[in-house]
């Protein structure tokens, strides 16, 4: 990393300890790694590369003083609607895939064949059974989870017209979605017709390709991520406000220290009830530990902190880190943003990565298989393992450079609802006052191309002080919570209306609801707050912003808001400026096709600004004071 200053990396404290930490150490991360790869490929960023045939790989000169065309003729266009479409594909399978395995585990509670796992929020499972159709009345919990299972397995294929949650969507949406021919049909067989139309030879119309993304990335946020947030919370619990904390200071010097990472609960869940087995505690003190820790990083760690109010000790470009500190016995993941450079900033120190997922194994990690089967017996090898690393931890090489900073958490739409006295009325009579003058779902990853949480962080300053209501998921959750924006205190720093909401209710005015599946949440809350006015979503006084998004699971994040009509602002752009005909869709083209298009900005000053005007517009046309 050079002598760059530590502050162009992170705007925060425990990041900057730790990334000087890791130069006295000879450790690399992931900001040397992306200094080696300067600079990046022009033809990549622009999206203008294509290698999906053995007759490339082709680029596409954006100067037009080299090829125009790759050898099978496709041009700009082409080349990059169909890189586009694979990586909404990818993030849709990615996130999708979450779904199904937490469709695994409900279904075989349904038939009882684990004793690992149950219901844990029966009245959910009955509602959501009765909400796609079926009917529960004179059923057990388990005949019914088990036909929930079946139904949803269904939304992943072709079986029937439409996905379970369909009707979720108000009317005018439903219809502009079967006008446009993007309504979603199953969950595989939309990814799957993305990759076969982008096989060469297939679709060659850069607009039908985006549009088909349109479709498939609807497929996941009302499909597939809705699936994963409704069966978590059958499952293990639907989210209820409480209170917890964030930052490298949530580890704990005397103690065993245990991280999760990755985004299924399925794993965390094992792992929370293990650390708290009598017998393993027995064992940890006689290690001559105090205790053992549980901590999140990334979206497993927001399931935990939804949940059961785990503290989280870092976000995306936390997690090497997290290592950095000596503290940390053993990181077990899943799957999902999953750096592979873990395995060795582990070796460095006494700790170890362990990996569950047999979809998700890293050389030179300890593989421990997790299965519904056998999730809890794992859990408790996990826990062992890391009792046994402690006795080998060099307590000269711990730092833990900060204290734990209080966040509020567990916002789901069920609490949100409860807080407003069971209807979303009293939102809406706020939100036609201008108390709350509309609402922002602030979401995504980090990037280490942007110093680490200055975009998020300073785009829900900016939002809140516009009496905006902000909404976060995922990576952003740490970015707001260090800074102490998910406590009511935080109401101090909103503009008036804003703030005397929140102060009345006792919330802060930015919303921890889950992890990047449940930005699902956020479109289900949009959904019935049109529907109760009568009017499509993009009718609403609403955004969505990325600020340091990177992941192909983000780019099908930001398609399938602007296709459920949510205007979305981007801090990076897309691979997609080598097209023009594909970035004025994007940016302006969409706007007439969904009723919301894309924006990119990387300045949090100017991204408040472009999604208050918008707000602003939307209020008008609602006969609302701006």
């Amino acid at each position: 990393m050079g002598k760059r200053d530590l502050s162009e990396y992170s705007i925060c404290k425990d990041a900057q300890a730790m990334i000087a930490k890791a130069r006295e150490d000879g450790v690399e991360t992931v900001w040397d790694r992306l200094r080696e790869q300067e600079p990046h490929c022009g033809f990549c960023e622009l999206g203008l590369s294509c290698r999906n045939c053995i007759m490339g790989p082709c680029r596409i000169d954006p100067f037009g003083n080299g090829p125009q065309r790759g050898v099978c003729g496709a041009d700009a266009d082409v080349v990059v609607a169909r890189n586009f479409g694979r990586m909404v594909a990818a993030g849709a399978a990615a996130h999708s895939d979450h779904g199904r395995d937490l469709i695994e585990t409900l279904l075989a509670v349904g038939e009882g064949t684990t004793a690992d796992y149950g219901i844990r929020d029966e009245a959910k499972l009955r509602r959501i059974a009765e909400e796609v159709g079926l009917a529960v009345a004179g059923k057990d919990a388990k005949a019914v989870a088990l036909e929930l299972a079946e139904q949803f397995f269904n939304d992943f294929g072709c079986r029937r017209g439409s996905i379970s949650f369909i009707d979720r969507v108000p009317a005018k949406r439903r219809a502009l979605w079967e006008k446009v021919g993007i309504t979603p049909r199953g969950i595989d067989r939309d990814v799957v017709e993305m990759l076969h139309r982008t096989h060469m030879g297939v679709d060659n119309d850069a607009v039908n390709i985006c549009l088909h993304a349109a479709r498939l990335s609807l497929a996941d946020g009302w499909g597939g991520s809705m699936i994963a947030t409704e069966v978590s919370d059958i499952l293990f619990g639907t989210p209820t406000p409480r209170t917890s904390k964030v930052n490298l200071g949530v580890l704990k010097a005397d103690q065993v220290n245990i991280l999760v990472h990755g985004h299924s609960p399925i794993v965390s869940e094992m792992i929370l009830a293990a650390v708290h087995a009598p017998a393993l505690l027995a064992k940890a003190k006689a290690a001559g530990a105090q205790g053992i820790n549980l901590a999140g990083l990334c979206c497993t760690g927001n399931e935990l902190l939804m949940r059961q109010g785990i503290p989280m000790a870092g976000n995306h470009l936390m997690t090497e880190l997290a290592l950095v500190t000596g503290a940390v016995e053993v990181v077990v993941v899943d799957y999902q943003c999953i750096m592979p450079s873990l395995v060795t900033v582990a070796g460095c120190y006494h700790s170890r990565i362990v990996t569950t997922s047999p979809k998700a194994k890293f050389t030179g990690a300890t593989h421990i298989e997790f299965d519904v089967h056998n999730a809890r017996q794992k859990a408790v090898e996990v826990v062992e393992l890391a009792i046994e690393r402690f006795k080998v931890r060099d307590a000269g090489r711990v730092e833990i450079p900060v204290e734990p900073v209080e966040v509020m958490t567990g916002f789901s739409n069920e609490a949100v609802l409860a807080a407003l006295g069971g209807t979303a009325a009293p939102l809406i009579e706020a939100i036609k006052a201008g108390k709350i003058r509309g609402a922002v779902g602030i979401v995504g990853c980090n990037n280490p191309k942007v110093k680490q949480d200055y975009q998020n962080s300073n785009l829900i300053r900016e939002c809140i002080k516009r009496d905006l209501l902000v909404l976060v998921t995922g990576c952003v959750t740490v970015s707001a919570g260090k800074q102490g924006l998910l406590m009511p205190a935080a109401a101090d720093l909103a503009g008036p209306g804003l703030s005397e909401v929140c102060k009345a209710l006792g919330i802060p005015p930015v919303l921890h609801v889950g992890s990047c599946v449940d930005n699902s949440r956020i479109l289900q809350l949009c959904g019935m707050l049109a529907t109760a006015l009568g009017v499509d979503i993009s009718d609403l006084p609403v955004a969505a912003a990325a600020p340091e998004w990177y992941s192909e699971k983000a780019a099908t994040i930001g398609l399938y808001a602007v296709a459920s009509g949510i205007f979305t602002v981007l801090g990076l752009a897309p691979p997609i400026l080598g097209s023009k005909v594909v970035t004025d869709l994007a940016v302006s083209g969409l706007e007439g096709v969904v009723g919301a298009s894309f924006a990119v900005e990387g300045d949090p000053v100017k991204a408040a600004e472009l999604i208050d005007a918008r707000i602003r517009v939307k209020r008008t046309a609602l006969g609302l004071t701006p």
